[in-house]
């Protein structure tokens, strides 16, 4: 086990090593000159060839991308061209807000999601789950930012019930922290969890047809008993691809989410920076958002190592 473990840790390394590599080529193929920029259309040539060196953009590519990436090896994303602030100073007090809106949506989606495709799946052939596959596909066709506007407008302009936008810390007041925080997360988990029920029927679909549930059912067990008893642990582990992927799209998506609810996070910071041509602001937020994929990729993979013994060396299948 602990052979398959330093294996995925290898995969993780050069997975983030490919990834740097590639987010630094592509934004130095990004046209224009961040002096020019800075400094207008009518600076002087040697004012522009100064301020080239003092960002260290006159430097080769290569050993850019190697201070870089030694940089962040140390906890050092680079420090953002307009500002002169430490990129890594900009990403701390952004990171909690996404991380707070990624985990109350994920959490949420899954919540909604699992007893839906149960219920789908248990009664695929009656009303109840052609209603909830129903409901799953038009989820599914709603845009995150879309469904963000219909709440805003229904609950915060119409309702007044929720505010439309802005974030309030925690420590500063808990209550408006959470207020400010559930029309993105219903947003956002929404989406997700109609592309979820779709997961969740598909596995609890197969359980349906196993040995082990017809059984349990046989000797008197309710069904949904049966399958949270028997069929959740043998489908869990296709859930958890599932929940790890969408993961992902999730922090995608809470970039789109974010602006449309003006919360202060990761999704601002590189709009703001891409609109600006802050490339170091760019690169170190993208950086960031990979390595939080990659991580979470990467505890999928461990995970069914527990899930499933089957997958551990010297475990007979």
């Amino acid at each position: 086990m602990i052979q398959q473990v330093l294996g995925r840790v290898g995969i993780f390394a050069v997975s983030l090593l490919g990834a740097s590599a590639v987010i630094f080529l592509v934004c130095s193929a990004l046209p224009g000159d961040i002096a020019q920029i800075m400094l207008g259309e009518g600076a002087d040539p040697a004012a522009l060839a100064a301020l080239r060196a003092e960002l260290g953009t006159d430097r080769p590519a290569v050993v850019r991308y190697g201070g870089w990436v030694a940089g962040m090896a140390g906890g050092d994303f680079g420090v953002s061209y307009l500002t002169r602030t430490p990129v890594a100073n900009l990403l701390a007090p952004r990171v909690g807000v996404t991380l707070w809106l990624v985990g109350f949506s994920m959490g949420l989606a899954v919540l909604i999601a699992l007893p839906l495709g149960m219920l789908a799946a248990q009664k695929q052939r009656h009303w109840q789950g052609l209603l909830a596959s129903s409901l799953a596909q038009v989820g599914m066709a709603i845009p995150a930012f879309w469904a963000g506007i219909i709440l805003v407008l229904v609950f915060a302009v119409s309702l007044r019930w929720l505010p439309a936008n802005g974030y309030v810390p925690l420590r500063t007041d808990p209550l408006q922290w959470a207020l400010h925080l559930v029309l993105p997360t219903v947003a956002l988990a929404g989406v997700q969890a109609a592309v979820l029920v779709r997961y969740v029927r598909s596995a609890f679909i197969e359980v349906l047809a196993e040995d082990y549930y017809r059984t349990a059912r046989s000797i008197g067990w309710i069904p949904w008993k049966a399958m949270l008893r028997h069929g959740l642990r043998n489908a869990a582990l296709s859930l958890v691809t599932v929940v790890g992927l969408q993961l992902s799209s999730v922090l995608v998506g809470a970039i789109i989410v974010e602006s449309v609810f003006a919360l202060p996070g990761l999704g601002s910071l590189l709009l703001s920076a891409v609109a600006q041509r802050d490339l170091m602001v760019i690169q170190g937020t993208v950086m960031f958002l990979v390595l939080a994929v990659l991580v979470i990729n990467f505890l999928v993979d461990l995970s069914y190592l527990v899930i499933d013994p089957r997958l551990r060396p010297g475990v007979s299948r």
